[in-house]
């Protein structure tokens, strides 16, 4: 498994990308993991809030590519992110070290996400052939749309300040907190009533057929030409 499924206290589902050794790319499996990991806790009354974190001092270096240019693997990337956003239940992220690509996309569909203070941010999809993935262009919605296509066509890298202030984030906090304010957080949702979070959740992502149309509209990694 390359998903570590934890339930810290009651009502508090972790989710942890567990491949240290690979800087914690998400190859084919570790989608396929997280999108049924999350799926299930819809179906799950008991779990009132979802953490999504990283092992070790990183978060994802974004996907493993050699497991997608020859084969189908990227839409277990686009089921995970459909997951993302489909799903009724609170999720947060916690993020450090290092949020590349696909792992920058998964923040916009989160809806709490906390980083380090020295976590760097990338979003090299031009740089390495594939458009714009997951419906990242939506980035232009919570930044304005000169940053949003700076970030996206130079994938320059940036830190959590310039990410917070892009909309990414919720709040950025002292390294190695970031789990620790996301389980706060959690723990802060459980106690709500679980049918006005749901519903909140919902307005607030009324939109979500256009963001599953972006998600949609991807054509996942390619080739240099």
């Amino acid at each position: 498994m390359t998903i570590t499924i934890e339930d810290p206290s009651p009502g508090i589902r972790v989710l942890t990308i567990d491949r240290p050794g690979k800087r914690n790319a998400l190859d084919v499996d570790t989608y396929r993991q997280l999108a049924v990991a999350i799926e299930s806790v819809d179906q799950d009354p008991s779990v009132r809030a979802v953490v999504i974190t990283g092992r070790g001092a990183m978060f994802t270096a974004d996907t493993e590519l050699v497991d997608f240019r020859d084969g189908p693997g990227f839409q277990n990337a686009v089921t995970l992110l459909r997951a993302l956003v489909n799903s009724d239940t609170p999720i947060i992220a916690a993020v450090e070290g290092i949020v590349v690509g696909v792992g920058v996309t998964m923040l916009l569909h989160c809806d709490f996400a906390f980083a380090g203070r020295s976590t760097v941010f990338s979003l090299p999809f031009v740089e390495l052939g594939p458009t714009a993935e997951g419906g990242a262009g939506l980035l232009s919605q919570v930044a304005a749309s000169e940053k949003a296509a700076e970030m996206l066509l130079l994938g320059d890298k940036f830190g959590a300040g310039r990410a917070e202030r892009a909309g990414l984030l919720s709040r950025v906090v002292e390294d190695g907190h970031a789990l620790h304010a996301a389980i706060e957080t959690a723990e802060e949702l459980r106690e709500l009533s679980a049918e006005s979070v749901t519903i909140t959740k919902r307005l607030v992502r009324r939109g979500r057929g256009e963001v599953l149309e972006a998600i949609d509209f991807s054509p996942g990694p390619r080739r240099h030409r």
